[in-house]
């Protein structure tokens, strides 16, 4: 438990002592998107220091919320695994994020851009389905974005998964995304789509026709993109 204290004895500011520290949902929103390891929570929560993290993931696990496990497929890897306390939290995380989706005006939700946080949310939740049975190569193009975010690779095989790249991994892409970071965020959080993008010059596709004409399918959105915007 945090040193902060409400000092009342109501549940809600109990649980609230644990939970509404800075970071901590949204550290738990990436643990329930399936990351469960150091470095993908990193990469899940790019603006967080990693003291930060390791402090608020010692909280967690001293609350009985997380607990701290060695990898089965790597016994030098530790993984942060929730516990049957922490699995409870799933409703409540869910719900901060169809209240988010709902109720927070639009361009809100849009002046805090991060291509790193885009990338990696689109590649966890890429539907593979409607992609060819080979091996497809994505590069995602962001002019505007400083060099250090302005080209991402998805590699995306059928055998072995999906993964994200920074550094040209050295395949033939098969297909370019040109586009402006906002529409991309925007498109993944249901705000937008592929299709008027492309109408209105703002995401150019070039490269492979199955992939370009399906792109909409297997872009695999935020999964709070389905609930309606109530704020303007």
């Amino acid at each position: 438990m945090t040193t902060a204290s409400y000092q009342q004895f109501c549940p809600v500011a109990m649980a609230a002592e644990i939970l509404c520290t800075r970071w901590t949902i949204v550290v738990l929103r990436e643990m329930f998107a399936g990351s469960s390891r150091f470095n993908e929570l990193r990469r899940g929560v790019p603006r967080m220091s990693p003291a930060l993290l390791s402090r608020r993931l010692k909280e967690l696990e001293a609350a009985g919320v997380v607990a701290r496990e060695v990898s089965t497929s790597d016994p030098a890897v530790f993984e942060y695994q929730l516990t049957e306390a922490g699995r409870e939290l799933g409703p409540l995380v869910e719900a901060f994020g169809i209240w988010g989706q709902r109720r927070i005006e639009s361009d809100l939700s849009l002046a805090h851009l991060d291509a790193d946080l885009l990338m990696w949310d689109m590649r966890r939740g890429l539907n593979i389905t409607p992609m060819p049975t080979r091996r497809s190569v994505v590069e995602f193009v962001y002019p505007k974005q400083p060099a250090a975010q302005r080209r991402y690779w998805l590699v995306v095989d059928p055998g072995t998964g999906v993964d994200l790249c920074k550094i040209d991994p050295g395949f033939e892409v098969d297909l370019y995304v040109t586009v402006d970071l906002r529409t991309m965020t925007a498109i993944w959080m249901g705000l937008d789509t592929v299709r008027a993008a492309i109408a209105s010059q703002r995401m150019v596709l070039t490269g492979d026709r199955q992939l370009a004409t399906s792109m909409q399918a297997w872009l695999g959105l935020s999964p709070f993109a389905k609930e309606r915007k109530l704020a303007s």
